[in-house]
């Protein structure tokens, strides 16, 4: 599936800005299952320098300075990514039992692996937690396929928790998510990821985009798409592999990814330091375009 993504971000100040740099992990990346044929970041009003680096996890960062007088930022990202099938939807019961995936693990040497043990650590948004490990023990009876606890956990999460924009900021904690049964996709992702740390298994934080589907008659409505968040947890037979607990599902085409990390701080997807400026209202639209009319159309049927 072919998608033509747009990420605009308006900053707008009280006051002149003097002085502005920022830091965005806006760019998809090129993936096995996903190909990024073009990918252009922007900036008005015109930086003095802008340039791209990648991090350790191979998430490309873009930093740029603004040194004009200005009081309206924007930031505008245009990509164009083919997304294919990743056939993994028999890896939960193909994974491996989970013991046996966590003893492979303390033993294997290579990069993925060493990386995947950086992975198993608590993070500040994703931390170890007896009460949340607590939360998914139950899943993981002895020799159960590790892929097929995420999967349950990924059910759990979808089941016994409520969407509601309106409960966190990216202040709250994940325990307070945990008490209170509540949350976004953001939540959602750090509460598997501090749940599976938490009983010793390597799982990240995914950054990207999901494909919205309009109700059957009803036109898209251009920018109303917004970034997304799910997870993804380490099989050393299979790799890395991805669930989505906001949907209860594994990703597959409709979702685009952009980067990977620890937790949300480590993917912002734009932040900064600036001299001035004041109160400020900040803008983000989004619009995820499916470009095989065929694929959409029969999507919206």
């Amino acid at each position: 599936m072919k998608y033509r993504i747009s990420h605009l971000t308006r900053y707008t100040y009280e006051q002149d800005i003097a002085n502005s740099y920022n830091r965005g992990c806006l760019l998809p990346r090129g993936l096995l299952y996903q190909k990024v044929e073009s990918s252009r970041l922007t900036v008005t009003p015109t930086p003095s320098s802008l340039y791209n680096h990648p991090d350790f996890f191979g998430n490309l960062y873009t930093f740029f300075h603004v040194n004009s007088l200005h009081k309206e930022m924007e930031v505008n990202v245009t990509s164009q990514v083919e997304v294919m099938p990743r056939g993994l939807e028999e890896a939960p019961a193909r994974s491996l039992p989970w013991e046996e995936a966590i003893r492979r693990l303390d033993v294997e040497t290579g990069r993925q692996a060493l990386q995947a043990r950086l992975l198993q650590v608590g993070s500040r948004m994703a931390p170890i937690d007896p009460l949340i490990a607590e939360f998914a023990r139950d899943i993981f009876s002895p020799g159960l396929p590790l892929l097929e606890g995420a999967r349950q956990l990924t059910h759990r999460i979808f089941s016994e928790f409520t969407y509601d924009p309106g409960f966190t900021t990216l202040a709250t904690p994940v325990d307070d998510v945990l008490k209170a049964r509540r949350g976004v996709c953001q939540d959602f992702a750090h509460l598997a990821i501090s749940a599976l740390r938490s009983l010793g298994f390597p799982a990240c934080y995914v950054s990207g985009y999901l494909e919205t589907i309009p109700p059957p008659g009803q036109p898209r409505l251009v920018g109303a798409d917004a970034s997304h968040a799910w997870f993804s947890v380490y099989d050393p037979s299979l790799g890395w592999v991805d669930f989505d607990p906001t949907n209860d599902l594994m990703p597959d085409e409709r979702h685009v990814t952009v980067a990977f990390g620890r937790d949300y701080a480590d993917v912002v997807p734009l932040k900064g330091l600036m001299s001035g400026g004041g109160r400020h209202d900040l803008t983000v639209e989004v619009d995820v375009m499916p470009l095989d009319e065929r694929t959409s159309k029969s999507a919206n049927a």
